[in-house]
């Protein structure tokens, strides 16, 4: 293997690959990046034996075509050291990966190509696309309320579901849930609900862009396939069952109040300052035409903020983790904000005024 290449063609595809690459693995290979050159194509795969993603990006010269893999840090830190517009020559000499640019040289050990695993291609039952910017506002407007590291696994994922005409994303820690629901032009025979891992969504975002260019997607019984322009991303999918999410949702509220929604997020995070670091409680105090907002901790410091709102029913008073409040006002990008709630002990209910394609529960706190 022996090829060109300009610094800026390699990087990008090499960021987004590495991105999927592990630090501290068990296979030593899985921290390299697989090289492939075939004719002036250059491909550039990267797993974490979860996810998978292949970038593609076209060589300058190619004198010898073939493959090897190479470790993905230290391969995307020299090509970011490298000046702008550098062009990169790269060879394999006597098992070990040699890289010129310039005056500069360096040599970068190999792994066998063999020892290199690749997610195995399932069967694909159904292929659809849909716009980049949808699938990439579906996953920013819930993918904050994943769980991490949950032993309920099938929580540390997104659900995807896919009807006739609607993609819905679907997120739950337990705590909270985020729901999202756009109507997109695809007809499949039966709903489809597959839960993608939290590594593969953030790495799947990445990839994503606002426009309405199609990412193709491909679903298969156990892994989902994307492929956007240069990138083909596959990523396994989680073996479980998804919580239903319809019951969650709270159904009986009676008291809603509108507030400016970067004003009250200002607010929340004041109080939040002197908010238990453990368990980040605030108290909540409703009444006509206000919104009380307190907080304290076990030095007894105490926070107390003020906001007028648009309410008109009876006193309340409930308590929220303030970080599950603040991150809905952060990821709804209207000016105002809905909350609708029923008494101390059920969920709240967060969403623009009048409903959008985002809604949001978050349950309460004792305090």
């Amino acid at each position: 293997m022996k090829f060109s290449i300009s610094r800026e063609a390699l990087l990008r595809p090499l960021t987004l690959v590495a991105g999927v690459v592990e630090r501290r693995q068990t296979l030593p290979v899985l921290s390299n990046v697989l090289i492939e050159i075939e004719g002036d194509q250059v491909a550039l795969t990267g797993t974490d034996l979860e996810v998978e993603l292949v970038g593609r990006t076209v060589a300058s010269h190619v004198e010898q075509e073939g493959s090897a893999t190479l470790p993905a840090r230290k391969l995307m830190d020299i090509c970011k050291s490298l000046p702008e517009q550098a062009e990169i020559q790269l060879g394999v000499e006597e098992g070990r990966a040699v890289l010129r640019s310039g005056r500069s040289r360096f040599t970068l050990s190999t792994l066998p190509v063999a020892e290199f695993p690749s997610i195995e291609d399932g069967e694909g039952s159904q292929e659809l696309s849909v716009p980049r910017g949808t699938l990439k506002h579906l996953i920013e407007s819930t993918s904050f309320a994943m769980a991490q590291q949950d032993v309920r696994y099938y929580l540390n994922g997104l659900l995807l579901e896919i009807q006739s005409n609607l993609l819905r994303a679907v997120a739950t820690d337990g705590h909270r849930l985020s729901m999202c629901s756009r109507s997109v032009e695809v007809s499949v025979e039966q709903p489809h609900k597959l839960i993608v891992p939290r590594k593969g969504i953030l790495e799947l975002a990445r990839l994503l862009d606002d426009s309405d260019e199609p990412v193709s997607l491909t679903l298969g019984s156990t892994h989902i396939r994307a492929h956007t322009g240069d990138f083909t991303f596959t990523s396994k999918l989680i073996d479980g069952k998804f919580p239903d999410y319809e019951r969650v949702v709270p159904r009986n509220g009676d008291k809603v109040l509108l507030a400016e929604r970067a004003e009250l997020r200002q607010v929340l995070s004041r109080t939040a300052i002197l908010s238990n670091e453990k368990y980040r409680g605030v108290r909540l105090y409703l009444e006509p035409g206000n919104l009380k907002v307190m907080a304290n901790n076990p030095e007894q410091e105490e926070a107390e903020e003020n906001i007028a709102v648009e309410y008109n029913g009876p006193a309340m008073e409930i308590g929220f983790n303030v970080g599950y409040l603040v991150d809905v006002l952060t990821v709804l990008n209207e000016d105002r904000i809905q909350m609708t709630l029923a008494d101390p002990n059920s969920s709240a209910l967060m969403e623009e005024p009048g409903g959008g394609d985002a809604l949001y529960v978050v349950m309460p706190m004792r305090l």
